[in-house]
């Protein structure tokens, strides 16, 4: 099997899964539950019961889940309740054998960010293996499926309903440092994945298409793509180009546009992934 095909197979998705898990349950030990930050979830939950009874984080978790699953059960097919079994089983067990981790990072305002990326990363490894690690998390995978939202903005919804209950527990600044590492935790689940590269997207709306493109190829080595336009206020038709480049690359052709070809009208776009042959050099150069 090569590295490829492994990378379809359902393996491949436990082993996100599991990774991921593991990203989770340090989040939780080294940075929220020293800090009492009570980030959303099942975890939030266990950090407030653990604060007023000691109890265990990671068997309160096992506990709460046990009924959730059964929801994912019903509600989102079997394949899917299988993997989230796998994650609602290794985040607490990552708790349990990360308990006794004795990290001397209790700045609630460090917890929430660096804790908010590392439960980020963690979330988004495991839903980039069409998983869930139980709780609420699977409660926002639910609402993602029936909903268009995406899978970090429906756990910003479900989470920060813990949180504006557990204010009523701990001090409302604790629950604004949660919020703080729920938006955190939002933002790099989807920064995972969507696989978020540093490249821009150019459109080039231009009157002189066989000057621009001889910059494209001879100054960048790019391929592009043409789309003829029509303009709004000239009714003039005019050239469309489309070319996808790195970020330094899109600085020096910012600056060599403006220096040869100053009446193009530029845009620059972000671009969050790209797919496809062509887009590399070494692609291209094929």
């Amino acid at each position: 099997m090569t590295f490829t095909q492994f990378k379809k197979s359902a393996i491949f998705d436990y082993v996100q899964i599991i990774v991921g898990s593991a990203f989770v349950g340090l989040a939780f030990t080294i940075f929220l539950l020293p800090s009492r930050i009570a980030a959303g979830g099942v975890s939030g939950i266990s950090t407030i019961v653990y604060e007023l009874y000691g109890f265990n984080p990671a068997y309160v978790q096992w506990l709460i889940n046990l009924p959730l699953l059964i929801l994912g059960l019903v509600l989102v097919g079997k394949d899917f309740s299988w993997r989230t079994i796998v994650g609602t089983f290794f985040v607490p067990f990552f708790i349990f054998l990360t308990t006794d981790i004795n990290v001397p990072i209790h700045n609630p305002l460090l917890s929430s960010i660096y804790g908010g990326i590392m439960l980020g990363i963690g979330l988004g490894i495991v839903y980039r293996g069409n998983g869930s690690t139980g709780g609420t998390a699977l409660i926002a995978q639910v609402l993602k499926k029936y909903t268009n939202f995406s899978s970090g903005f429906a756990q910003l919804i479900v989470d920060g309903a813990v949180v504006i209950i557990s204010a009523f527990v701990f001090d409302l600044e604790l629950a604004l440092y949660a919020m703080m590492a729920i938006y955190v935790t939002s933002k790099v689940i989807d920064f995972v994945q969507l696989q978020t590269s540093p490249t821009k997207l150019i459109l080039i709306i231009t009157e002189q298409e066989e000057k621009v493109q001889t910059l494209i190829n001879t100054e960048l080595n790019r391929g592009l793509t043409k789309v003829k336009s029509l303009g709004g206020y000239s009714n003039q038709e005019k050239t469309m180009i489309l070319c996808v480049v790195e970020q330094s690359e899109a600085i020096y052709f910012k600056k060599i546009v403006q220096e040869q070809e100053p009446t193009s009208f530029v845009i620059f776009l972000n671009a969050s992934e790209i797919l496809g042959r062509g887009f590399s050099r070494a692609q291209y150069d094929d």
